[in-house]
């Protein structure tokens, strides 16, 4: 990979820079940014920038990243679409049809080069774990590329159907607040039992991380695991019975549902627009 352009230079266009900077020094790196504080920033970091879209930005790209909020992104691809000649297009942004992406660009979309994915804020930090989808029709290279330019900032799942781009965003795309969500509660409880502040979030950041690692390192499965930390008439036992009596189980796995749902939602409305 010798170029490649953001359309966007928010926080994860910066993520998968950096990410793709540590591991291809001479890559050239261009962002379309109109924001002319995010591209001093960006000019800082030794980024070619531009205020709007132009041939020399795409120009030589082995990928155009649309990196730009889903609400703008029709505008996007409207002022890029009189630049590209055929470049292979990689989305983060929810919601966009591989479809809508290629008809805002003025290319068929049975031959246009599109990828669709889904990263996560993990990413931010080298953690993250990335949705991608690309039509059966693409070219290996291409998907290749798209995987690489992913990889920038963790790992990379490929789908077989773009609709399953909609439950990666439910699962991974939205399941950092999910987990968040968890670390806000944690704290609360911790707090309600007597730590302060900076004891209730060393015990709980730890807690949730060291049990995560384990989960990794495990070829046990979660449940094994829950259950050898729960002893009858225990502690724990006495601690997940109020979370199974509350329903916590089945108000996630809805929630995913719903959050899938709703992806597929934008989806449907992108694609009358």
């Amino acid at each position: 990979m010798n170029k490649v352009c953001f359309v966007g230079g928010g926080n994860m266009a910066n993520a998968m820079l950096s990410g793709l900077r540590r591991q291809l020094p001479t890559l050239s790196c261009h962002v379309i940014e109109p924001f002319a504080l995010a591209r001093e920033r960006l000019a800082s970091l030794g980024v070619t920038v531009h205020e709007s879209a132009c041939r020399e930005a795409v120009q030589g790209a082995d990928a155009v990243v649309l990196a730009v909020k889903p609400q703008v992104l029709r505008e996007a691809c409207a002022a890029l679409r009189p630049h590209l000649t055929g470049e292979l297009i990689v989305s983060i942004a929810a919601g966009a049809r591989i479809a809508s992406i290629a008809r805002w660009l003025g290319a068929d979309s049975g031959a246009a080069r599109i990828v669709r994915t889904m990263p996560n804020t993990p990413a931010l930090i080298g953690q993250g774990i990335t949705g991608l989808y690309a039509p059966e029709a693409l070219a290996e290279a291409d998907v290749a590329t798209a995987t690489a330019l992913m990889r920038s900032t963790g790992a990379v799942v490929r789908v077989a159907d773009e609709a399953m781009i909609d439950a990666v965003t439910a699962v991974s795309g939205s399941g950092p607040a999910y987990v968040f969500h968890w670390i806000e509660s944690m704290l609360a409880a911790a707090k309600g039992v007597g730590f302060d502040d900076a004891d209730a979030r060393t015990l709980v950041l730890a807690t949730l991380k060291g049990a995560t690692a384990l989960a990794e390192a495990s070829d046990e499965t979660p449940a094994v695991l829950r259950e050898r930390v729960t002893s009858k008439g225990g502690t724990t036992a006495a601690a997940l019975a109020v979370i199974e009596a509350r329903g916590v189980r089945e108000a996630l796995i809805d929630a995913v549902r719903a959050a899938r749902d709703r992806g597929a939602e934008l989806g449907a409305a992108s694609d009358g627009d």
